[in-house]
């Protein structure tokens, strides 16, 4: 039995792949028409379905919307009962019908032609009444449906799915959309966050920036980094630009490595502790920048400084952590 659940599972797979196989055999002059009168629409893509269709067209018009092409799906029933107030003079309506002869979008298609609208036609019949009365027609028909009752919409439905995201993504690319467009759409996603977030919007500023002088004694250090809880400070110069660090790392090093009297670390100077040239970024950086650097250097936390070497802030992991980042 379950060697024949298996089976059937590649059956039904093997018969959606091919299903969307022969697809790109059919893109041709009429794919680029589409994508051409979805780019030059000063409105909006309006998606119409029913039934599968339309569970299929709030997908693609949800892909549309959120890599920059302005769209929304509208139920053709409820476009008779009102919902064409909706549309406007300047959208372009994409009707998914795998027979080409929905009923309900069949009615509503005189007024999408009195507002003469581009019509956009996803169908699987290329002779059917929404084919012919359509600017562009792409062919999503398939051979047959993995249903063994040939009931259940499947193969189709796969179909018409992918040639969706094929236009989404060829538009995508024809408006030169980026990854920062796409993060300004998702800006609760963890895309959007590692995109839009910067340093700035993190780092610790002000009085909670902990820092000492070079000739801070050890004692003086250990308190600074004990009241500002980062687990490090940065040490300046006389003129207040960045020399070094010491973290909690660098005191047990030290702890480790001193014998017989360890309270003599305590007057020792900053400068013979601290680290050399420790890793800085800019606050105008990403956060997704700030933890590559983090990552590759195996550190957790950086000195946020500007272009003259000041320091302007503490970024540490943890709040990255806190915003989501990671």
């Amino acid at each position: 039995m379950s060697n024949e659940i298996l089976e059937e599972g590649i059956r039904v797979l093997q018969i959606e792949s091919e299903a969307i196989s022969r697809l790109i055999k059919r893109l041709d002059g009429a794919f680029i028409s589409a994508v051409t009168l979805c780019a030059v629409c000063e409105g909006h893509v309006v998606v119409i379905g029913m039934g599968k269709s339309g569970l299929i067209g709030k997908k693609i018009s949800a892909t549309f919307a959120s890599t920059g092409t302005p769209a929304f799906f509208m139920h053709p029933s409820e476009g008779i009962h009102g919902d064409l107030g909706m549309i406007s003079k300047n959208d372009v309506a994409l009707m998914i019908s795998n027979s080409g002869e929905t009923e309900e979008i069949l009615r509503i298609l005189p007024s999408l032609k009195r507002l003469n609208l581009k019509l956009i036609t996803l169908t699987g019949d290329m002779k059917s009444t929404l084919a012919k009365h359509s600017d562009v027609v792409l062919n999503v028909s398939v051979e047959e449906e993995a249903c063994p009752l040939g009931l259940a919409p499947t193969a189709s439905t796969t179909a018409t799915l992918a040639m969706g995201d094929a236009l989404a993504v060829a538009l995508l690319q024809k408006k030169g959309f980026q990854k920062e467009d796409f993060a300004s759409f998702h800006p609760g996603g963890s895309l959007g966050r590692n995109l839009l977030l910067k340093v700035e919007d993190v780092m610790h500023v002000g009085r909670d920036i902990p820092k000492v002088r070079e000739e801070t004694p050890m004692n003086d250090v250990v308190l600074e980094m004990t009241e500002k809880k980062l687990g490090m400070t940065t040490v300046l110069d006389q003129t207040e630009k960045l020399v070094g660090i010491v973290t909690d790392g660098d005191l047990r090093r030290l702890f480790k490595s001193v014998s017989g009297q360890p309270e003599n670390i305590f007057s020792l100077p900053a400068k013979q502790v601290m680290v050399l040239s420790p890793k800085t970024i800019q606050k105008n950086a990403l956060a997704s920048q700030a933890i590559s650097l983090m990552e590759s250097n195996s550190i957790t936390s950086l000195v946020v400084v500007d272009d003259s070497g000041r320091v302007e802030g503490i970024l540490h992991l943890h709040d990255l952590l806190k915003k989501g980042a990671l």
